[in-house]
């Protein structure tokens, strides 16, 4: 089978288009026919080697596949030949072919294509899981949501959910595509970062009480500002640091505000942390899985892909995302 391969830490551009033998399958695993993979901001930097986690070389990255399962290992009960499905990998996404442990593989919902469903694997259960479980953001009917980076994959994600919810959401991005974007995916107010300060927007909108609630993929200075315009008692959630800083948070402001902040990391409860939790935390992901399928099937969620790209491009589509010129996500189709 045909797979992109990283034999070094590098670029996208160092990737190599390779065939390679199919991997055998273990207790519990199954394997998948992929019809489209996800690429993300997070796979550009596990291939330059600087991501929490090092795949040992060499190796194909790529942690989200859609695809039909052609083979099951008898241990496993849930999942069959033949069904359409979507995968959590630890890395091998982009092959023409994926095994995976069925604890981190769901049904496809019936109304979403594979393309779009590569969002279904990652993207959507880290926002579901942020906004609604008790220890995150725990999102309620009338709270209003700051969602920053809302064009982006989790981002948009974000504000769906924070609209199915009942919250009010305000969305930040960059530009008048990304804002129109965010709009379209359901945000109650907009705001271009790019063009006006956001935290004296946000006080504007909310008549100078502030948010309850902040999903922030960006971090740096974007997280401290957020803290600016909080409402007292409200909660903040760091999933991300796509600005490249790791912000330094004010316990003062905490204090006077009695703000929260609670960090929410999917990887832990799909087997990607030092304590491999995908087993006993199985009942929640899959849980969280059904929700969102019937979020879908209801079309209330609407996953978008911007762009394809065939699986020799897949360097292509990681500079499409570096460039951030994405809104939603890009997919590789295979063929």
């Amino acid at each position: 089978m045909k797979a992109m391969i990283c034999r070094q830490w590098g670029g996208p551009e160092d990737l190599r288009l390779e065939e390679i033998q199919p991997v055998p399958l273990k207790t519990g695993q199954v394997r998948i026919r992929v019809r489209a993979a996800g690429v993300s901001f997070a796979t550009t930097l596990v291939i330059a080697g600087k991501y929490q986690r090092r795949p040992p070389f060499p190796f194909a990255p790529g942690t989200e596949a859609a695809g039909v399962v052609t083979e099951v290992d008898p241990a496993c009960k849930r999942i069959r030949v033949g069904d359409e499905v979507v995968a959590v990998l630890d890395w091998g996404g982009l092959a023409e072919e994926v095994v995976a442990h069925e604890v981190n593989v769901f049904p496809k919902p019936r109304t979403v294509g594979f393309v779009e469903a590569i969002q279904l694997a990652i993207s959507y259960p880290t926002s579901a899981g942020a906004l609604t479980w008790p220890e995150g953001l725990d999102v309620r009917s009338g709270h209003t949501l700051l969602v920053h980076a809302a064009a982006g994959g989790v981002g948009m994600a974000a504000v769906e959910i924070g609209k199915i919810l009942g919250a009010t959401v305000i969305a930040t991005a960059g530009g008048a595509r990304k804002t129109e974007f965010a709009k379209a995916h359901g945000a109650d107010h907009v705001i271009d970062y790019s063009a006006t300060d956001f935290r004296e927007e946000v006080l504007r909108i909310t008549g100078g009480r502030g948010v309850d609630r902040v999903y922030d993929p960006v971090g740096g200075d974007v997280f401290t500002q957020s803290l600016r315009c909080m409402a007292v008692g409200g909660r903040i959630c760091p999933i991300g640091f796509a600005s490249g800083t790791i912000p330094q948070i004010p316990a003062n402001i905490l204090l006077v505000k009695t703000l929260a902040v609670t960090g929410f990391n999917y990887g832990y409860y799909v087997g990607w942390s030092p304590h491999d939790a995908r087993f006993e935390e199985a009942h929640r992901t899959l849980a969280l899985a059904e929700r969102i399928r019937d979020w879908c099937e209801q079309g209330l969620c609407r996953p978008h892909v911007d762009r394809t790209f065939a699986l020799p491009e897949a360097p292509q589509a990681m500079r499409a995302l570096l460039e951030r010129s994405v809104t939603g996500r890009v997919a590789i189709v295979m063929e």
